[in-house]
């Protein structure tokens, strides 16, 4: 339909295809070069988080005369792309909204990111009925994922940010809820569309604003996924519950806010451990309702690279801004997530 559209309008186009769930820069430089020849002036990405990510890296790739790697080791800044427009076919990443671009090096195994407000899509098209035929478990993924970046923005040591607690526990619900009604009626328009829209507004930034935000669990999740290549909602379902349990009591009264706003579970009068630890098993609830993995026994993983994953995670440094993660720490998550039930 698209190919048909760009025809009859009497655009200019190439393909490429092949993209993967863990976007690969072997791909992305194919991308790069691909513009160069062509002269590409402007990129649409059609389907989801990992197609996005890929447009995004050939955009600022195109730009720079080394390895498009380089971007994503930090060893140089984001200053110029091509434009970049979304066809948006898997409500997930966020990556239709968001300033960042995430990729796999299948080389070496790692997974990093790199970002600038430049490479935010300069728009995307939301149809739910787009999202009709995807798979349970694609679905399933996505909704841990739009999940998981607002629980990334909720969990700050922040104070006098109300305005966007409300927000972060109103989409919180909204994917719950609108989750679950997708994945028992696929052609649900309004819950599809729910979680199309929620998708969005989890990792546009403006979930975020006034808080010091967190991403260690994504750290730690792209380290999983970078050796083993689970898709990353797996992933998250695995690391977030293991990094609830380990951090919940740096903060009970930021998990109780938890429990009653989005899981209403009831405090009055109860202990503060006992609802976070009520709030934690009901994230772990809804990633099981869902059908996601929430232990690498669960994903059939091994938990044999335990200690070269939690090395990788803080390569650069402690992780975490609402509690910081040296390597000890990390291995400790990690252990929890080899064997929850």
């Amino acid at each position: 339909r698209i190919k048909s559209g760009l025809t009859e309008a009497g655009v200019d186009f190439v393909e490429l295809g092949g993209v993967k769930p863990n976007p690969k820069v072997g791909l992305v430089r194919e991308g790069v070069a691909l513009c160069r020849q062509e002269n590409v002036d402007f990129i649409l990405a059609v389907g989801g988080g990992s197609v996005i990510d890929s447009a995004k890296a050939i955009g600022i790739g195109v730009f720079h005369p080394g390895d498009v790697w380089d971007y994503y080791t930090q060893t140089i800044k984001v200053t110029e792309t091509l434009p970049v427009g979304v066809v948006l076919t898997i409500p997930a990443a966020g990556s239709e909204s968001s300033t960042g671009s995430v990729i796999t090096n299948e080389e070496n195994e790692y997974k990093r990111s790199a970002g600038n407000k430049i490479m935010r899509p300069v728009f995307a098209f939301l149809n739910p009925e787009l999202t009709y035929s995807l798979p349970p478990y694609q679905t399933a993924c996505g909704i841990v994922d739009m999940f998981a970046h607002v629980l990334e923005r909720y969990f700050t040591n922040e104070k006098g940010v109300s305005l966007t607690d409300r927000l972060c526990e109103a989409t919180l619900k909204t994917i719950v809820e609108q989750g679950l009604a997708v994945m028992e009626n696929p052609k649900d328009y309004n819950a599809r569309a729910e979680i199309m829209w929620a998708g969005a507004i989890a990792h546009n930034g403006s979930l975020g604003l006034g808080r010091t935000e967190d991403w260690a669990s994504h750290m730690i999740e792209h380290e999983i996924s970078g050796i083993y290549d689970i898709a990353h909602g797996a992933g998250l379902a695995i690391v977030f519950p293991a990094w609830m349990q380990y951090v919940h009591q740096h903060d009970l009264g930021r998990f109780v806010q938890y429990a009653k706003s989005v899981w209403d579970i009831p405090t009055e009068g109860r202990d503060e451990e006992a609802v976070a630890r009520a709030a934690i098993e009901a994230t772990k609830r809804f990633f099981k309702r869902l059908g996601m993995p929430i232990s690498f026994e669960d994903a059939n993983l091994p938990s044999d690279k335990i200690e070269e994953m939690a090395g990788k995670t803080v390569e650069n440094g402690p992780v975490g801004g609402f509690v910081k993660l040296e390597k000890g720490d990390v291995i400790r998550i990690l252990k929890i997530a080899s064997d929850l039930k």
